[in-house]
Formats: C-alpha cells, sequence, structure tokens
C-alpha cells in the first residue's frame, strides 16, 4: 500500500497546533495523547518533541494527571478582566449609533471610534481607546462608515484643469 503524505507539511503542523490550541476539547485531547504517549513509555522529552510542545509543559501535564488525574488535564477557568461596559450601557450605545451623532451635541455626521469614545467618556465616565471603540461597533452589528469626500461633488472643469494630462475625446 502507497504511504500517504501531507502536502506542506511544515505549514499544515503550525496550522495544525494552532487548531489544537484554538479548541479547549482539543486542548484537552493533545493533553491525553501527551499522557498516553508517557505510559506507553516515551520520555517527556521525545513527547514533546513529537507534539511540539516544551519538555517542561509536558513534565506539567504528567504531573496534574498524577495527582489530580483526569481533572488535571482540563482547562481552569479564565475568567479574565471584567468588561468596563455593563449590558445596560452597550443598549445605550446600540440606541445612540442608531441616531446622529449632532443629536448629542457632537459636530461630525458619522460615527467613529473618536466620536464613540467621546460619548461614552461624556455620558458614563469611562475611557474607551478610539481602537476598543471600533471593536465596538462590530461587536454590536455595525459597519463604520466613512463620509465621502467633498471632491465627489466638485466642479467637472475645475477638475479637468487640475488633471497633469487632460482627456483628448477628439
Amino acid at each position: 500500500m502507497k504511504a500517504l503524505t501531507i502536502s506542506d507539511p511544515e505549514t499544515m503542523v503550525l496550522a495544525l497546533q494552532d487548531e489544537i490550541r484554538r479548541s479547549h476539547e482539543a486542548r484537552y485531547d493533545h493533553r491525553l495523547h501527551a499522557v498516553l504517549l508517557v505510559a506507553q513509555g516515551l520520555t517527556c522529552p521525545e513527547v514533546a518533541a513529537m507534539l511540539g510542545d516544551s519538555v517542561r509543559i509536558v513534565q506539567y501535564w504528567i504531573n496534574r494527571f498524577e495527582t489530580e488525574g483526569f481533572a488535571g488535564l482540563a482547562d481552569a477557568d479564565r475568567p479574565g478582566r471584567p468588561p468596563k461596559l455593563s449590558e445596560q450601557h452597550l443598549d445605550v450605545i446600540n440606541n445612540a449609533l442608531r441616531e446622529s451623532p449632532a443629536d448629542f451635541g457632537f459636530s461630525t455626521n458619522h460615527w467613529d471610534g473618536k466620536t464613540l469614545s467621546s460619548f461614552i467618556e461624556n455620558r458614563f465616565g469611562i475611557a474607551l481607546g478610539v481602537r476598543q471603540c471600533q471593536r465596538l461597533f462590530r461587536q454590536l452589528g455595525f459597519r463604520l462608515r466613512k463620509p465621502r469626500p467633498v471632491i465627489a461633488k466638485a466642479d467637472p472643469d475645475r477638475q479637468a484643469e487640475y488633471k497633469k494630462t487632460p482627456r483628448n475625446y477628439d
């Protein structure tokens, strides 16, 4: 029987490792495989090289498995930083984004990260960066619209004057 191969194995190994790290179940299964290989007689350095992990992390998994059993291989809760904006804040922001910024005392006609950041600071006293406010647009289902430049409504004769190479339609 012909041996099967993976095309572009270097790239695929990295992609597979990323996919394993992304999924909670896959990370647990990955640790199970490491423990299984050690239980079958391989050393921690051999398993680490085989699975693409550090020797120390494989040793850590083995020690946790020995002391806590299967529960020691499961991901621990990682709550992260608590959000600055509550659900009530998000509702107010969602409703405000459906209105014009001018309705809230801003001089612009379109919402952008800077304007939203100022709105949140003024309304709730919470400082969010412009980039975080741009993410907030997407989180709330909005697309960031950029205003059309005035040149779109410019005088065609003045545009023709400005161009370096005039068109000849002869």
